[in-house]
Protein backbone atom coordinates (compact mmCIF):
# COMPACT_ATOMS: atom_id res chain seq x y z
CA UNK A 1 0.00 0.00 0.00
CA UNK A 2 1.03 3.91 -0.84
CA UNK A 3 1.57 6.14 1.68
CA UNK A 4 -1.12 8.53 2.27
CA UNK A 5 -1.17 11.59 3.99
CA UNK A 6 -2.05 12.00 7.77
CA UNK A 7 -4.10 15.11 8.58
CA UNK A 8 -5.39 14.82 12.23
CA UNK A 9 -4.42 18.41 13.46
CA UNK A 10 -7.60 19.59 13.95
CA UNK A 11 -9.21 16.37 15.87
CA UNK A 12 -5.79 16.14 17.87
CA UNK A 13 -6.19 19.92 19.18
CA UNK A 14 -9.62 18.58 20.80
CA UNK A 15 -8.32 15.91 22.48
CA UNK A 16 -4.80 17.54 23.77
CA UNK A 17 -3.36 16.34 27.29
CA UNK A 18 -1.82 19.01 30.23
CA UNK A 19 1.93 18.59 29.59
CA UNK A 20 2.04 20.87 32.39
CA UNK A 21 5.58 21.00 33.68
CA UNK A 22 7.25 19.04 31.02
CA UNK A 23 10.62 20.66 29.79
CA UNK A 24 11.82 21.63 26.31
CA UNK A 25 13.94 18.91 25.86
CA UNK A 26 11.26 16.32 27.28
CA UNK A 27 8.47 18.27 24.99
CA UNK A 28 11.19 17.72 21.87
CA UNK A 29 11.04 13.77 22.91
CA UNK A 30 7.32 13.85 23.02
CA UNK A 31 7.00 14.97 19.66
CA UNK A 32 9.37 12.55 18.21
CA UNK A 33 7.93 9.42 20.42
CA UNK A 34 3.97 10.07 20.10
CA UNK A 35 4.40 11.43 16.39
CA UNK A 36 5.84 8.17 15.70
CA UNK A 37 2.93 6.27 17.35
CA UNK A 38 0.71 8.40 15.86
CA UNK A 39 1.86 7.10 12.44
CA UNK A 40 1.97 3.61 13.91
CA UNK A 41 -1.06 3.58 14.86
CA UNK A 42 -3.39 5.16 12.14
CA UNK A 43 -1.54 3.07 9.62
CA UNK A 44 -2.74 -0.06 11.73
CA UNK A 45 -6.24 0.62 10.58
CA UNK A 46 -5.52 -0.99 7.21
CA UNK A 47 -4.32 -4.14 8.83
CA UNK A 48 -7.86 -4.77 10.50
CA UNK A 49 -10.15 -3.81 7.36
CA UNK A 50 -7.94 -6.70 5.34
CA UNK A 51 -8.08 -8.79 8.12
CA UNK A 52 -12.27 -7.64 8.00
CA UNK A 53 -12.22 -8.64 3.88
CA UNK A 54 -10.38 -11.98 5.08
CA UNK A 55 -12.45 -13.03 7.80
CA UNK A 56 -16.13 -12.65 6.50
CA UNK A 57 -16.18 -15.43 4.12
CA UNK A 58 -14.52 -17.75 6.38
CA UNK A 59 -16.18 -17.03 9.98
CA UNK A 60 -19.11 -14.43 9.43
CA UNK A 61 -20.24 -11.22 9.00
CA UNK A 62 -20.33 -10.44 12.97
CA UNK A 63 -16.55 -11.19 13.16
CA UNK A 64 -15.70 -9.40 10.26
CA UNK A 65 -17.92 -6.27 11.64
CA UNK A 66 -15.75 -6.37 14.79
CA UNK A 67 -12.40 -5.79 12.74
CA UNK A 68 -13.47 -2.63 10.98
CA UNK A 69 -15.06 -1.06 14.27
CA UNK A 70 -10.85 -2.35 15.53
CA UNK A 71 -10.26 -0.20 12.18
CA UNK A 72 -12.31 2.70 13.61
CA UNK A 73 -10.41 2.64 16.95
CA UNK A 74 -6.80 2.37 15.06
CA UNK A 75 -7.35 5.89 13.61
CA UNK A 76 -9.43 7.51 17.02
CA UNK A 77 -5.47 6.12 18.20
CA UNK A 78 -3.60 8.06 15.96
CA UNK A 79 -5.80 11.14 16.74
CA UNK A 80 -5.37 10.62 20.29
CA UNK A 81 -1.23 10.26 20.07
CA UNK A 82 -1.73 13.29 17.35
CA UNK A 83 -3.41 14.65 20.56
CA UNK A 84 0.20 14.48 22.46
CA UNK A 85 2.40 15.59 19.66
CA UNK A 86 0.15 18.68 19.10
CA UNK A 87 -0.03 19.77 22.94
CA UNK A 88 4.38 18.85 22.95
CA UNK A 89 3.98 21.79 20.52
CA UNK A 90 4.08 19.91 17.50
CA UNK A 91 1.56 18.78 14.57
CA UNK A 92 -0.13 16.07 14.11
CA UNK A 93 0.56 15.23 10.39
CA UNK A 94 2.58 12.59 8.69
CA UNK A 95 2.09 9.90 6.19
CA UNK A 96 1.07 6.27 6.88
CA UNK A 97 3.48 3.43 6.97
CA UNK A 98 4.06 1.45 3.23
CA UNK A 99 2.30 -1.86 3.91
CA UNK A 100 3.03 -4.78 1.73
CA UNK A 101 -0.05 -6.06 0.38
CA UNK A 102 -2.25 -8.02 3.00
CA UNK A 103 -0.98 -11.84 2.94
CA UNK A 104 -3.88 -13.85 1.59
CA UNK A 105 -2.00 -17.43 2.52
CA UNK A 106 -2.87 -19.26 -0.98
CA UNK A 107 -1.05 -22.44 0.44
CA UNK A 108 -3.49 -22.49 3.72
CA UNK A 109 -6.77 -23.94 3.55
CA UNK A 110 -9.32 -20.86 3.68
CA UNK A 111 -9.67 -20.77 8.06
CA UNK A 112 -6.31 -21.98 8.72
CA UNK A 113 -5.43 -18.99 6.55
CA UNK A 114 -7.78 -16.63 8.27
CA UNK A 115 -5.96 -17.90 12.04
CA UNK A 116 -2.10 -17.21 10.82
CA UNK A 117 -3.22 -13.35 10.30
CA UNK A 118 -5.71 -13.47 13.18
CA UNK A 119 -2.59 -14.78 14.98
CA UNK A 120 -0.19 -12.80 14.09
CA UNK A 121 -1.73 -9.43 14.35
CA UNK A 122 -4.07 -9.55 17.15
CA UNK A 123 -2.31 -12.67 19.44
CA UNK A 124 0.85 -11.75 18.78
CA UNK A 125 1.27 -8.14 18.01
CA UNK A 126 -1.47 -6.56 20.04
CA UNK A 127 -0.79 -8.38 22.99
CA UNK A 128 2.68 -7.23 23.20
CA UNK A 129 0.99 -3.84 22.27
CA UNK A 130 -1.40 -4.63 25.84
CA UNK A 131 1.58 -5.01 27.75
CA UNK A 132 4.30 -2.21 26.82
CA UNK A 133 0.87 0.02 26.96
CA UNK A 134 0.37 -1.18 30.71
CA UNK A 135 3.65 -0.58 31.59
CA UNK A 136 4.25 3.37 30.36
CA UNK A 137 0.20 3.20 31.67
CA UNK A 138 1.61 1.86 35.21
CA UNK A 139 4.60 4.73 35.13
CA UNK A 140 2.20 7.42 34.52
CA UNK A 141 0.73 10.07 37.68
CA UNK A 142 -3.26 10.56 37.50
CA UNK A 143 -4.03 12.88 34.81
CA UNK A 144 -5.27 13.82 31.54
CA UNK A 145 -2.52 12.26 29.56
CA UNK A 146 -2.57 8.87 31.36
CA UNK A 147 -6.19 9.09 30.91
CA UNK A 148 -5.59 8.73 27.29
CA UNK A 149 -2.72 5.96 27.01
CA UNK A 150 -6.13 4.46 29.15
CA UNK A 151 -8.44 4.65 26.21
CA UNK A 152 -5.66 3.50 23.89
CA UNK A 153 -5.13 0.51 25.93
CA UNK A 154 -8.20 -0.42 26.71
CA UNK A 155 -9.07 -1.05 22.99
CA UNK A 156 -5.56 -2.96 22.41
CA UNK A 157 -7.05 -5.26 25.44
CA UNK A 158 -10.29 -6.09 22.90
CA UNK A 159 -8.24 -6.35 19.82
CA UNK A 160 -5.71 -9.29 21.25
CA UNK A 161 -9.13 -10.84 23.12
CA UNK A 162 -10.52 -11.22 19.79
CA UNK A 163 -7.62 -13.19 18.65
CA UNK A 164 -7.58 -15.76 21.68
CA UNK A 165 -11.16 -16.28 22.00
CA UNK A 166 -11.61 -16.64 18.17
CA UNK A 167 -9.02 -19.31 18.83
CA UNK A 168 -10.45 -20.59 21.85
CA UNK A 169 -13.77 -21.10 19.74
CA UNK A 170 -12.13 -23.13 17.22
CA UNK A 171 -9.19 -24.91 18.49
CA UNK A 172 -10.15 -27.99 18.89
CA UNK A 173 -12.75 -28.35 15.68
CA UNK A 174 -9.38 -27.55 13.43
CA UNK A 175 -8.49 -30.51 11.00
CA UNK A 176 -5.03 -31.82 10.89
CA UNK A 177 -4.40 -29.95 7.52
CA UNK A 178 -5.18 -27.16 8.83
CA UNK A 179 -3.28 -26.93 12.11
CA UNK A 180 -0.02 -28.15 10.04
CA UNK A 181 -1.18 -24.97 8.44
CA UNK A 182 -0.89 -22.77 11.30
CA UNK A 183 2.20 -24.20 12.72
CA UNK A 184 4.00 -23.55 9.30
CA UNK A 185 3.48 -20.49 9.51
CA UNK A 186 4.59 -19.67 12.95
CA UNK A 187 8.34 -19.30 12.88
CA UNK A 188 7.49 -16.79 10.36
CA UNK A 189 5.33 -14.94 12.56
CA UNK A 190 7.53 -15.30 15.45
CA UNK A 191 10.42 -13.67 13.25
CA UNK A 192 8.48 -10.92 12.21
CA UNK A 193 6.95 -9.85 15.51
CA UNK A 194 10.58 -9.93 17.16
CA UNK A 195 12.18 -7.09 13.79
CA UNK A 196 9.53 -5.02 14.35
CA UNK A 197 9.53 -4.63 17.88
CA UNK A 198 12.92 -4.56 17.76
CA UNK A 199 13.12 -2.03 15.58
CA UNK A 200 10.74 0.00 17.68
CA UNK A 201 12.18 -0.35 20.96
CA UNK A 202 15.73 1.01 20.70
CA UNK A 203 18.16 0.15 23.40
CA UNK A 204 18.52 3.62 24.61
CA UNK A 205 17.47 4.68 28.36
CA UNK A 206 14.70 7.37 28.73
CA UNK A 207 14.84 10.49 29.53
CA UNK A 208 14.90 11.68 33.13
CA UNK A 209 11.09 11.96 33.93
CA UNK A 210 10.37 10.81 30.77
CA UNK A 211 8.00 7.74 32.30
CA UNK A 212 5.50 10.49 32.97
CA UNK A 213 5.17 11.50 29.89
CA UNK A 214 5.48 8.15 28.21
CA UNK A 215 9.37 7.96 27.31
CA UNK A 216 10.25 4.45 28.81
CA UNK A 217 13.23 2.60 28.49
CA UNK A 218 14.17 0.26 25.21
CA UNK A 219 15.97 -1.73 27.21
CA UNK A 220 13.09 -2.21 29.58
CA UNK A 221 10.78 -2.49 26.70
CA UNK A 222 12.59 -5.24 25.03
CA UNK A 223 12.82 -7.37 28.43
CA UNK A 224 8.84 -7.00 29.03
CA UNK A 225 8.57 -7.82 25.19
CA UNK A 226 10.12 -11.32 25.68
CA UNK A 227 8.79 -11.71 28.85
CA UNK A 228 5.40 -11.48 27.47
CA UNK A 229 6.52 -13.86 23.95
CA UNK A 230 7.72 -16.75 26.89
CA UNK A 231 5.27 -16.26 29.46
CA UNK A 232 1.80 -15.51 27.25
CA UNK A 233 1.95 -15.55 23.43
CA UNK A 234 4.00 -19.16 23.13
CA UNK A 235 2.12 -20.95 26.20
CA UNK A 236 -0.84 -19.40 24.47
CA UNK A 237 -0.33 -21.16 21.28
CA UNK A 238 0.79 -24.30 22.30
CA UNK A 239 -2.60 -25.24 23.52
CA UNK A 240 -3.29 -25.89 19.86
CA UNK A 241 -0.27 -26.04 17.86
CA UNK A 242 3.47 -26.98 18.26
CA UNK A 243 5.63 -23.93 18.68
Amino acid sequence: MTAEPIELREASRAAMPDLGGASPELLRHCVATWRARMINEYSSAVVFEGLAAQLEPAFGADLAHACREFAVEERRHGVLCGAVVEAAGGEARAHTLDHAPFPLHADAPPRAAVLRNVIHVCCMSETVAVALIGAERLEMPEGSLRTLLTRIWADEVGHARFGWRLLESIGAELTALERAAVERYLPTAFAHLEAHELAHLPEGAAPVGGAAYGLCSGADGRVLFYDTLERIIRPGLRRWFDC
